[in-house]
């Protein structure tokens, strides 16, 4: 009886969540400001109810690790980059470290990651780079201007880890070049996977080399993610 109850429970709230997810995921904000929304604070507040739920059920929470260190065809590093300030960057001034590659959004169920994220990128400074790439590809939970984008990331949640400028990153004409390399073995030597939803994380080593895909479920500050940047070569 005590675990038909457990279970019904389970199924309660994963109904209750997933209700919720499915409201934030198909309504899109006519405008965004700086401060969060009714909607975006539910979010937050259900985001590790969330993430409990998909791990349990097994939801957007697949990893993938190359076995060995494959030689990409091109460089990472020479692919210019757009900040959200304006300014264009290439990777290249990292080379020595690994780098965490995730794009975001601001109307998403996992938008709380935005504070994992900054609480990585304080612990492992120096050692670990965060770039955050909006993309508003996932039923539009993105429509925000680059600016009230970086505004509300500083405000809601300290974001101090660089912000690209919005952009598409799904496989199509308009996929950004990083993206591309990213999900083309041809370039990359290896992946084919493009983003799955907002939030997935792609790891860069320290030699320009991809080594790991994950899931928007997988938590930044989770084992996977941890033992994957701390990891030598």
């Amino acid at each position: 009886m005590r675990k038909r109850l457990n279970t019904l429970y389970i199924v309660l709230i994963a109904g209750l969540v997933i209700i919720v997810y499915a409201c934030a995921c198909s309504a899109s904000s006519k405008t965004q400001t700086r401060n969060m929304s009714t909607r975006q604070t539910m979010l937050k507040a259900f985001y590790p109810v969330l993430t409990k739920v998909t791990r349990f059920f097994g939801v957007n929470n697949r990893k993938i690790i190359s076995t060995k260190a494959v030689q990409p065809n091109t460089s990472i590093y020479e692919i210019p980059i757009v900040l959200n300030s304006g300014d264009t960057i290439t990777l290249s001034q990292w080379k020595g470290k690994k780098i965490l590659i995730v794009n975001t959004a601001s109307d998403c169920g996992y938008t709380g990651q935005y504070e994992e994220l900054q609480s990585l990128y304080d612990q492992q400074k120096g050692k670990v780079m965060i770039i955050g790439f909006p993309a508003n590809d996932f039923k539009k939970q993105e429509e925000a201007t680059d600016q009230d984008i970086a505004a509300f990331c500083k405000k809601n949640y300290g974001v101090s880890f660089p912000i690209a400028m919005k952009a598409s990153v799904i496989k199509g004409s308009d996929q950004h070049p990083l993206y591309k390399w990213l999900s083309t073995p041809d370039q990359n030597g290896w992946n084919t996977e493009a983003p799955a939803w907002n939030f997935s994380k792609y790891i860069i080593n320290e030699q320009g080399k991809l080594s790991s895909y994950f899931d928007p479920g997988v938590s930044p500050v989770g084992d996977d993610i941890l033992n994957e940047l701390t990891k030598s070569l």
